[in-house]
């Protein structure tokens, strides 16, 4: 990391000499803040957690290393692939390392195992990429940045439902609770907006399969659009076969916004053309704001910022807001503040968080396209919002 902010990395395995004071102890403003940030450093999301990593390093940065105007430790910790290490890292943070706030997690199981460790140790927890459901439920420990899986089904279901002719879709997705929200949302939506389900299949999570009996059975369903959720290198895997199938020519692609993010569309390129998803955020959104964050995460990376370099950058804000609210470095201070955080400047656009703690913002209808820069999300229109 670049800038004044300190970092520091434990491996789990390994028992670090390092410690902190306790929660609460510092009353300076001159005092330093611990935070924990916790994402894959390895495994099949490491990409996302390269990119939110990347997302907070540059908020402190551009603050000179600090939030609330308080120097900044980042102790790091790898999610990893499984439930049990992501949930192991979290409590290595709070209850060792004693940080004042965790800021990651991709997995959507892994931030529900981790609820409990972050509520009862009295700890922020805030979320930048996981979108389960039932993560946020308004308790002044756990916080989003990222987004609802029910938020991102849902908008992208009216969109289909109004942009085909029948308004018929086939879903496909992993079978995991969050395969499964993301469908079930879609296909709540897609009825209520007077649409059909003709059909649906799963696949088992954490792997790629052949996906050619599914393109088969959605062609004969008489399809208008398939509905895919996929992330990572599934969603990789899933695109490419579609490319290459026969329905590939029939019938268009929607998806999740993950289906096209981030390396996934750096390495699919023209493979992706056509496809359409659902996100809160792209890099061709054209405000000023997100021009200048742009230029900025170029000039530090050498790429194009992504949806989870942003919800980790604006976890980064709404920790600076919260800091600067607080007397002291303390966790329940913390907490409390980020209930009075109130608008939070972004990239993606002003946003605040919800009754629940999630973010209250829009939801875009994108395709890819090719030009000059290569291949991008481009926004064509806001099909619904969280308080829809």
């Amino acid at each position: 990391m670049t800038g004044s902010a300190n970092r520091q990395l434990f491996v789990l395995v390994t028992v670090s000499s390092l410690t902190f004071g306790l929660a609460g102890c510092a009353s300076s403003s001159e005092s330093k803040v611990s935070i924990g940030l916790v994402v894959p450093a390895s495994g099949v999301h490491e990409s996302i957690g390269t990119d939110m990593t990347r997302g907070f390093d540059l908020y402190l940065d551009q603050h000179d290393g600090r939030l609330g105007g308080r120097l900044v430790d980042v102790v790091e910790a790898d999610e990893g692939n499984h439930v049990q290490t992501g949930v192991a890292a979290v409590a290595k943070l709070i209850e060792e390392d004693e940080v004042h706030a965790v800021v990651g997690l991709v997995g959507s199981e892994t931030a529900l195992a981790a609820k409990s460790v972050a509520t009862a140790n009295e700890t922020p927890l805030i979320v930048t990429g996981a979108g389960a459901d039932r993560f946020a439920d308004g308790s002044d420990y756990l916080w989003r940045t990222s987004s609802t899986n029910s938020g991102l089904g849902g908008s992208l279901g009216k969109a289909v439902a109004v942009d085909t002719d029948r308004g018929s879709a086939y879903v496909i997705a992993s079978d995991d609770a969050t395969g499964h929200e993301l469908a079930d949302s879609f296909m709540i939506a897609v009825e209520a907006s007077g649409g059909t389900i003709s059909g649906q299949g799963y696949t088992s999570s954490g792997t790629s399969r052949e996906w050619s009996g599914l393109f088969d059975e959605a062609a004969k369903s008489g399809a208008d659009a398939i509905y895919a959720a996929y992330a990572g290198k599934q969603a990789e895997a899933f695109v490419r076969a579609y490319r290459g199938s026969r329905t590939a020519r029939k019938i268009p692609l929607y998806g999740p916004g993950f289906l096209t993010e981030g390396d996934v569309l750096t390495t699919l390129a023209g493979a992706a053309t056509g496809v359409r998803t659902a996100l809160h955020y792209s890099a061709a959104t054209d405000s000023l704001a997100n021009a200048a964050f742009v230029l900025d995460y170029r000039e530090a990376y050498d790429a194009a910022p992504t949806v989870y370099a942003v919800q980790a950058y604006d976890a980064a804000a709404a920790l600076d807001k919260a800091l600067a609210l607080s007397d002291d470095v303390d966790r329940n201070e913390i907490a409390d503040s980020l209930g009075s955080v109130g608008t939070i400047a972004s990239p993606r656009g002003n946003w605040s968080f919800d009754p629940k703690n999630n973010p209250d913002q829009p939801y875009f209808l994108r395709v890819v396209k090719g030009g000059p820069d290569g291949h991008r999300n481009v926004v064509l229109r806001k099909i619904g919002s969280t308080s829809d």
